[in-house]
C-alpha cells in the first residue's frame, strides 16, 4: 500500500491538495479541522488501508492547499471539496469532520444528497457555530461585546493574535503550549509527531477568515446571536454520527448534545468519557475501532 499524492483544481481556482490509499473497499473521506492538515490523517490512513478506500485533503487556506480567494462561511469550503468529489466520481462516502471539520461535512451532506452514505461529526463545532467575544484588559470575554467583523477578531489579543504571531515566528514552543491546554491536554503525540504537527499547522493562512466563519456558522432555524440560521440542517438526508469527547476543551459536550436535539432520530450520539478534542491522540486503538465499525457497518 501507498499513500499517493494528488491535486485538484476548483472551478473558483484553488488547487486542493489530497491523498489517498488508493484502495478497495467503503469510501471514507476525512476533513481535518482548525490549525490542522490532512496529514495529521495519514497514519490512520495507513492503519485503515486494507479495507477502506481513504481520502483526505487540505481545505482552502490549509497544508499545500492554496488560498487565493478569501471566504466568508464554512459553505464556501464545503463547495470546494463537494467538487472534488463530483470530480472523483466518488459514491456511498462515510464523511468525517474533525472539529471546524464537522461544520463543513454537514454543509457537504447539505448541498449534495446522493454521494454521501454517513457523516461523522468528530468533537464537531456545533450547529450554531462557535461564540466569539471582545476581551477586556484582564483578557477575559466581554459577553454583551460580540465581535462583529474579521477586523475586530484580527486584533483578539488572547483567541486570535497569539496564533497568527507563532504563525509567523514558527514558534513551536508557543503552539506546544496552547495544544498541550486545549487539545493534547490528556496526552501529547511523541516528539516526531508533535513536530510535524506542528509544522502542518504553520502553513495555514486563512485563520481569521475561518474563526469568522466558524462565528457566523448557523445551520439551524433561528438566530445564534451572531447570525441568522440558515436553515441548511434541514437538508441533511444521510446519517450523522456525532462522536464527542466528554473531556473536550476546545468545544463542549452541550454542543453535542444540541447537535442531537435538532437532529433527533437522524443522528446517533457516541460519548467518549476518556477522550478530549482529539480522540484520534488520545485513544488511537479507540478511535481505529469506531471508525471500522460505522464505515465497515
Amino acid at each position: 500500500m501507498s499513500i499517493t499524492q494528488h491535486t485538484f483544481t476548483t472551478s473558483l481556482g484553488e488547487t486542493l491538495a489530497y491523498q489517498q490509499t488508493n484502495t478497495s473497499g467503503p469510501v471514507l473521506m476525512l476533513v481535518h479541522g482548525n490549525m490542522s492538515s490532512k496529514g495529521f490523517f495519514t497514519p490512520t490512513m495507513e492503519s485503515l488501508s486494507s479495507k477502506m478506500n481513504v481520502f483526505a485533503v487540505d481545505m482552502r487556506g490549509f497544508g499545500d492547499s492554496t488560498y487565493h480567494h478569501r471566504f466568508d462561511s464554512l459553505k464556501e469550503l464545503a463547495d470546494d471539496l463537494n467538487e472534488l468529489v463530483v470530480h472523483l466520481n466518488l459514491k456511498d462516502v462515510t464523511l468525517l469532520g474533525w472539529s471546524t471539520g464537522g461544520g463543513v461535512v454537514l454543509e457537504m451532506a447539505a448541498s449534495i444528497h446522493d454521494r454521501f452514505k454517513q457523516v461523522i461529526l468528530l468533537d464537531s463545532v456545533g450547529l450554531t457555530g462557535y461564540p466569539m467575544f471582545q476581551k477586556d484588559d484582564k483578557g477575559q470575554p466581554v459577553l454583551t461585546q460580540p465581535h462583529t467583523s474579521k477586523e475586530t477578531i484580527e486584533k483578539d489579543m488572547v483567541q486570535v493574535v497569539p496564533i497568527l504571531m507563532a504563525y509567523a515566528n514558527k514558534d513551536k514552543a508557543l503552539i506546544k503550549m496552547i495544544w498541550n491546554a486545549l487539545i493534547y491536554n490528556l496526552k501529547q503525540p511523541d516528539e516526531a509527531t508533535y513536530d510535524y504537527h506542528c509544522d502542518e499547522m504553520f502553513k495555514q493562512r486563512n485563520l481569521v477568515d475561518i474563526d469568522y466563519s466558524l462565528m457566523t456558522f448557523n445551520m439551524t432555524n433561528t438566530h445564534s446571536g451572531f447570525a441568522p440560521g440558515s436553515g441548511r440542517v434541514d437538508l441533511i438526508q444521510c446519517p450523522v454520527h456525532i462522536w464527542h469527547g466528554e473531556k473536550d476543551l476546545v468545544v463542549p459536550v452541550m454542543y453535542a448534545h444540541q447537535m442531537k436535539e435538532v437532529l433527533q432520530d437522524k443522528a446517533h450520539l457516541h460519548l467518549l468519557p476518556h477522550v478530549g478534542h482529539a480522540y484520534l491522540n488520545d485513544d488511537y486503538d479507540g478511535w481505529l475501532s469506531d471508525l471500522e465499525r460505522v464505515v465497515m457497518q
